[in-house]
């Protein structure tokens, strides 16, 4: 019995140590050296640093750092190293127009297409996006199981819209309604949208999107630029339909965001509790303070709303209401900047591939209004603060985001300059973007070694 003990105790050992050895195996470091961080907060940066990285994670900060046994080391001088960027308000599936991506496509050709757009988003350094509305999941799911170049995505899936409202983006004049004949739209059979009216409907939908992993939930709120049916000064759903929607997100740990341009529409999402306001355009200064007194996001674009419609890629029948969009944005920007809300970095690169690549001019469109270190906390931690009001929702829960400090994601990208000093470096990625690394993986180095 003592042999048959001791032997028990020798397999054990050695299970442990095989165990530990395999551990110490599966570890990969990366050290970056001589390093100019921008840490995605703080506007002093910090010079000659090392950042050591272990597997997907940032593990230790500071000079003349160790590297372990095997680490890939990665020499950084002549750059700044500052956060991956983040996309607060992007449509990483619709990159083709609005009706035929939702109705004459097939599934795979829309799929093609957002592999396509993550990868090239990646290229241009976001490391992670906030998708407001349609069937991401797909994409999402490919790209955490490794089988996808591309950034994080938090969805918000189906967007819940109301009968006329801007998810409701069948052009037929006429239609029977799937209440009286079964017959279901394509765009919610496609995870695009839900049309939902009144309290009992808006509560099931909300429901079905959390349902399907949603993040946090998109609201059609008020008229749009390319909705088929409703102008751009309409409000959309009730006081109470809006509550009951902010009510069942936060049941589940999550918060709403809404699409609205007009400033009831706004004024009562806020009233219902929603924390993030899309475009926002015509709100008048008493609802920008009533953002910020609700500390809720005013998540608007700038380069989106400052193009002209040809450069928006926006056909001409929607002219007409483009033109006001664009009429109304330099007031909602400026009040915005007066009022100081917190603005996240959102881009709304609709239509297709060729627009998508616009993704980094934001950086410049926003320099009329703030400095590089604005812009860049904008596009790293501010953009992180409002993705963790998903609460426990929240897809990627190991490390924070958009900050360089130890316990963070190890999203990190080197640029050939200094970025606060000139914020359009970052409107030529291809450029000046010397170093990609997402999750501890490089996807870019043209650093001189």
């Amino acid at each position: 019995m003592k042999n048959l003990f001791k032997g028990l105790l020798l397999v054990i050992l050695v299970t442990m140590s095989l165990n530990s050895f395999a551990q110490e195996e599966e570890m990969s470091y990366v050290l970056i050296t001589n390093a100019t961080i921008f840490d995605g907060v703080n506007e002093k940066l910090m010079s000659d640093t090392d950042v050591l990285i272990e597997n997907n994670l940032i593990k230790e900060i500071g000079k003349n750092l160790k590297a372990p046994k095997g680490a890939e080391i990665i020499d950084v001088s002549g750059t700044t190293l500052i956060p991956g960027f983040s996309d607060a308000h992007s449509h990483i599936t619709l990159n083709d127009e609005l009706e035929y991506i939702i109705y004459s496509s097939q599934e795979g050709y829309m799929g093609a297409l957002a592999a396509r757009n993550a990868e090239e988003m990646l290229q241009r350094g976001f490391t992670t996006i906030r998708d407001t509305g349609g069937p991401a999941l797909g994409i999402k799911k490919a790209i955490d199981d490794g089988l996808l170049p591309g950034p994080r995505i938090l969805p918000s899936g189906a967007m819940v819209t109301q009968t006329s409202g801007h998810g409701d983006y069948d052009s037929r004049e006429t239609r029977y309604s799937y209440h009286y004949t079964g017959q279901m739209d394509m765009a919610y059979l496609r995870g695009w949208s839900i049309t939902a009216d009144g309290v009992a409907e808006v509560q099931k939908a909300t429901r079905e999107v959390l349902r399907s992993g949603a993040t946090q939930i998109k609201i059609m709120g008020s008229g749009s630029v390319l909705g088929a049916h409703d102008p751009i000064d309409v409000t959309e759903y009730t006081l109470d339909e809006l509550k009951a929607i902010v009510k069942e997100a936060e049941h589940w740990g999550t918060y709403t965001l809404i699409h609205a341009y007009t400033d009831q529409g706004v004024r009562n999402a806020l009233e219902a509790g929603v924390q993030s306001i899309e475009h926002g355009l015509f709100v008048t200064e008493e609802t920008m303070r009533m953002i910020k007194e609700k500390d809720a996001f005013f998540s608007t674009q700038f380069l989106a709303f400052t193009s002209t419609p040809e450069e928006a890629g926006i056909k001409k029948m929607y002219y007409p209401k483009f033109l006001q969009a664009n009429a109304g944005a330099r007031n909602g920007y400026e009040l915005a900047k007066k009022v100081g809300v917190k603005m996240p970095f959102g881009t709304d690169m609709l239509g297709g591939l060729e627009t998508a690549a616009y993704q980094s001019q934001e950086f410049t469109a926003r320099a009329e209004y703030f400095s590089g270190y604005e812009i860049l906390v904008q596009a790293t931690s501010l953009n992180a603060e409002l993705f963790e009001r998903s609460g426990k929702r929240h897809p990627y829960q190991e490390g924070p985001l958009g900050v360089i400090k130890v316990g963070a994601y190890a999203d990190v990208l080197a640029v050939d300059g200094n970025p606060l000093e000139d914020i359009s470096l970052l409107a030529n990625p291809s450029k000046n973007l010397l170093l990609i690394m997402k999750d501890g993986k490089v996807y870019k180095n043209t650093l001189k070694q």
